[in-house]
């Protein structure tokens, strides 16, 4: 388990800024969604069912939260810190993995895509459908 969690750490500081602000976009716009969903749920287990598939889908194709990021990232270097002789036996180029790597490579563009993603694109969106005036 802890050399998975280095290898998806080390591939998750390794994405080009634009594209960690376009996966960070998606995965807020899924996780609104399924926020959006348990509105039309009325109990406790239809609200877990109506959140089961966009939080599912952003995993599986692979795109960013900021949040869980923040627990992933420290996780694989605290690994990588207080168990240096199992992090080598890994085999894993562990060099690229720092903690300013995972704030600048990751979480700051991660983040700021989640804001888009989340605030702006659905926020907007929603505003647009339900909130303006409109014209008579």
């Amino acid at each position: 388990m802890g050399a998975a969690a280095l290898n998806i750490a080390v591939s998750k500081i390794h994405p080009d800024i634009i594209q960690a602000i376009a996966l960070g976009i998606l995965c807020n716009m899924m996780v609104c969604l399924a926020i959006w969903l348990t509105y039309s749920a009325k109990t406790v287990p239809g609200k877990i069912l109506a959140i089961i598939f966009p939080i599912t889908a952003f995993v599986a194709a692979g795109f960013e939260h900021s949040v869980a990021n923040m627990y992933f990232l420290p996780y694989a270097l605290f690994i990588k810190s207080f168990d240096p002789f199992f992090a080598a036996s890994t085999k894993v180029n562990l060099t690229s993995l720092t903690w300013s790597s995972s704030l600048l490579n990751n979480l700051l563009p991660v983040t700021l895509g989640n804001i888009i993603g989340g605030a702006i694109l659905v926020g907007a969106m929603y505003w647009f459908i339900y909130l303006r005036k409109k014209s008579n």
